[in-house]
């Protein structure tokens, strides 16, 4: 048996329009997020979901909410699935940086990290142990985990043996409100599913 955990990216906020590094700015939902954590209520009250997981800044509890209450359910906060803090990049565009930190991010997004960012290896390990927590706690159950885009990039890195210097490459962008299927047993985790659009 194994833990289901559908690994979902907060819905859209007003900073997406100009493509802004939120990280950990606790920028609200825009009209069009909301939109999209009510249909991800709808779909998660037809799916079996025991528990919803969600990282504490308020995009993503307003997005993990409707799921939550359509099932019943708290919402558990886990500090662990918190956005990545982007350092200078925070409320920025990535034309907007100065050339050389946009020339280190894109060769090298971990070792090129903008100045004054958490080291992307460290938000690896601790995205790790929170879906490993999930895991544990809800062992054999169908989890919802509302978390962000970086961090979830970097989190199925570390569960699946990739080089944390590809997650732009190989995981280009988890999807406002799809879902990302993962299968966790206390020995690994498969990728199932990965931006499946919500019906």
């Amino acid at each position: 048996m194994s833990t289901v955990l559908y690994l979902v990216r907060h819905g859209q906020t007003e900073w997406h329009a100009d493509n802004r590094y939120a990280g950990v700015s606790d920028i609200a939902l825009s009209d069009t997020g909301r939109h999209q954590a009510e249909r991800l209520g709808h779909w998660a009250a037809r799916t079996g979901v025991a528990a919803v997981r969600a990282s504490p800044l308020s995009r993503a509890r307003a997005t993990a909410a409707p799921a939550a209450a359509a099932l019943g359910l708290p919402i558990l906060i886990d500090g662990g699935l918190t956005e990545l803090n982007f350092g200078s990049a925070e409320g920025r565009t990535l034309a907007e940086l100065p050339p050389a930190d946009r020339k280190a991010f894109l060769a090298d997004p971990v070792h090129g990290a903008f100045p004054g960012a958490e080291d992307p290896r460290e938000a690896v390990e601790r995205g790790v142990a929170a879906l490993r927590r999930a895991e544990s706690r809800h062992r054999d159950e169908r989890v919802l985990v509302v978390a962000h885009n970086t961090l979830l990039r970097l989190t199925l890195c570390g569960l699946l043996g990739i080089d944390p210097t590809r997650y732009r490459a190989v995981f280009p962008q988890v999807r406002n409100c799809a879902v990302t299927e993962l299968r966790m047993t206390a020995q690994g985790a498969a990728l199932i599913g990965y931006n499946v659009p919500i019906s």
